[in-house]
């Protein structure tokens, strides 16, 4: 599926009406089928799909691991696309004593959950990371995805993340009319590439809401950086994590929220 399109509209300019016309970003639902059952379906950019299917069952806590997925098929199903993904047994038995059901728009993704305890269900600490980075390489990790977003030069309507690593720059970085979605897809890019979710920073182009903290902190980084301010149960939640969260970034300026030890101005950043 085509991941943008033309169309005709007016625009009012200097007073005046005209006929022009415009890029915008294709949307459809997305369905994760586990084991021949829908276990979600989320409205998204149909674009990197192997990367959403293995990212969302990571932060979902769904595999651990990309061996727990043993086979993968995108289904035409006509107006969507069905994801339909074969788990390990032991995972898969795992899955069927939590299965639960969710339908989420582009604007939220924690939506369908039945209970107050999962919207706010503790996430992997990552306090014993030793990640640290420079007030100079998170300019550049702000930079690097707004320059790498594609889409969102032809439409200027889709969210990006991006795996920053200090000294190696950006890693992957995936683009979604979701901003949850872009992280998930960021997420199973990282998973697949085989790198180490502790070694970089995840950089978002969105407000920073508590899922983006819970699917950060799930790829195992202790940084979260974003162009736009957290919640207030974003900050709880990353505090209660050990994760660093930076918000407002944009040129060279931003605001630390969380663990702002990490940000070590001056001096060479270290990963472990």
């Amino acid at each position: 599926m085509k991941t943008s399109t033309f169309v005709r509209e007016l625009q009012f300019r200097n007073g005046a009406l005209a006929t022009a016309s415009r890029v915008v970003p294709e949307e459809v639902p997305i369905a994760f089928s586990y084991g021949g059952s829908t276990h979600a379906v989320m409205m998204a950019t149909p674009a990197d799909l192997e990367d959403f299917a293995f990212g969302f069952s990571l932060t979902e806590a769904i595999i651990s691991d990309r061996a727990d997925i043993v086979s993968l098929e995108a289904v035409d199903a006509g107006d969507g696309i069905d994801l339909q993904i074969v788990l390990a047994d032991r995972t898969a038995a795992a899955l069927t004593t939590r299965r639960r059901h969710m339908a989420g728009p582009v604007g939220c993704g924690l939506c369908g959950i039945e209970s107050i305890e999962q919207a706010t269900r503790q996430v992997p600490s990552v306090d014993h990371s030793t990640f640290t980075i420079t007030p100079a390489q998170i300019a550049e990790a702000v930079r690097l995805v707004d320059e790498g977003q594609r889409l969102n030069r032809e439409t200027r309507a889709v969210h990006g993340a991006g795996f920053y690593v200090p000294g190696r720059g950006l890693t992957a970085l995936r683009e979604d009319v979701g901003r949850h979605n872009a992280l998930d897809k960021l997420a199973g890019a990282v998973l697949k590439l085989n790198v180490d979710g502790s070694s970089g920073a995840v950089v978002v182009t969105s407000r920073l809401s508590v899922e983006m903290v819970q699917k950060a902190a799930a790829l195992g980084s202790a940084m979260l950086v974003a162009i736009s301010a957290p919640t207030a149960l974003a900050i709880r939640t990353a505090e209660a994590a050990g994760m660093t969260l930076v918000g407002i970034a944009r040129g060279e300026e931003f605001e630390i929220f969380t663990r702002p030890e990490r940000i070590v101005a001056g001096a060479v950043a270290n990963v472990a």
